[in-house]
């Protein structure tokens, strides 16, 4: 479990959405400053946000955010891209570009902040999936989501012995920029947010946000041609 009162928290893609909402709610949980990033970054009117810049596949703009924060307890993996159509419709270079935003720029940002982890006692990493790591149907973006999943799994391995706790959040359609177009049910990012502070309250390893990512962790188990969207 990871104590949040009194820590100092990093959250990728922190100023908008399901990012703006885990910040909100680490802060409602006690924690004593929150880094939020962003590609350009914009003021906040509360001091316990710090806005700060970071492009998650620059190894340059990650090494510099390390820098700037050597005092965090809790990272969280939230920033991420999606691109529209299928996998044969996207040129290779474009879905390369993906896969270097929604998995490496985690494993970069976890790679930065482990030490600094590991120096404050181990804290947590929290790493967002998406229901889309087990269903198909979604092109480049579910096939990220699927190697993120892998990813997270085996840094939770990894970080085991400095003692941090790695969470994986998988959730469905949540209401999002991302997703504000769609005329489907959404969930509410506050909600997702908090089912996060009460996992690494807790020391859980995995959130499983709604009942439609519950319906295809299970669906595992079964034949692969049930493991599809509509």
């Amino acid at each position: 479990m990871t104590e949040i009162k009194g820590t100092r928290v990093l959250v990728t893609g922190g100023q908008r959405g399901l990012g703006k909402a885990f910040a909100a709610a680490l802060l409602e949980a006690g924690a004593e400053t929150v880094y939020v990033t962003a590609r350009r970054p914009e003021p906040a009117t509360d001091p316990r946000l710090v806005p700060l810049a970071l492009e998650v596949s620059d190894d340059a703009s990650v090494a510099r955010l390390a820098e700037q924060v050597p005092d965090v307890d809790i990272v969280v993996n939230n920033a991420g891209a999606t691109i529209p159509n299928g996998l044969l419709g996207n040129d290779v270079a474009e879905v390369a570009h993906l896969f270097d935003v929604n998995v490496l720029g985690a494993l970069r940002v976890t790679q930065a902040f482990a030490p600094v982890l590991a120096r404050r006692g181990g804290g947590a990493v929290v790493n967002v999936h998406s229901v889309l790591s087990w269903a198909s149907g979604t092109g480049a973006y579910g096939v990220s989501k699927a190697a993120l999943w892998s990813l997270t799994n085996s840094l939770r391995h990894e970080l085991a012995s400095q003692g941090t706790q790695v969470v994986g959040v998988h959730l469905g359609y949540t209401d999002t920029d991302m997703v504000r177009a769609l005329d489907v049910p959404k969930n509410d990012p506050r909600d997702v947010a908090a089912q996060v502070v009460e996992a690494l309250l807790k020391g859980g390893s995995e959130v499983l946000a709604d009942e439609v990512t519950r319906y295809f962790k299970a669906a595992l188990s079964g034949p692969v041609e049930g493991l599809a969207v509509a």
